[in-house]
């Protein structure tokens, strides 16, 4: 899945508000950009998303059959 169709994924299922969804889809955008920035970039970029998913705590306690049900 790519970008684009994870995209259509969040808005087609409510994901806007979701912010664990919000930042796989940056993480996606990042890997397809891999190639075409300098490491220091990338590495940057990475470090930034970890932070982010890193201060959402434990936001599935509670609501773990929505997060992690199979499509």
């Amino acid at each position: 899945m790519d970008s684009t169709q994870l995209a259509r994924y969040i808005e087609k299922t409510d994901g806007i508000s979701k912010p664990w969804l919000l930042i796989q889809l940056r993480l996606k955008k990042l890997q397809e950009r891999k190639d075409s920035i300098p490491t220091e970039e990338y590495l940057r970029e990475l470090e930034e998303l970890h932070t982010a998913l890193m201060s959402l705590g434990e936001w599935w306690v509670g609501i773990e059959h929505e997060v992690f049900r199979a499509e």
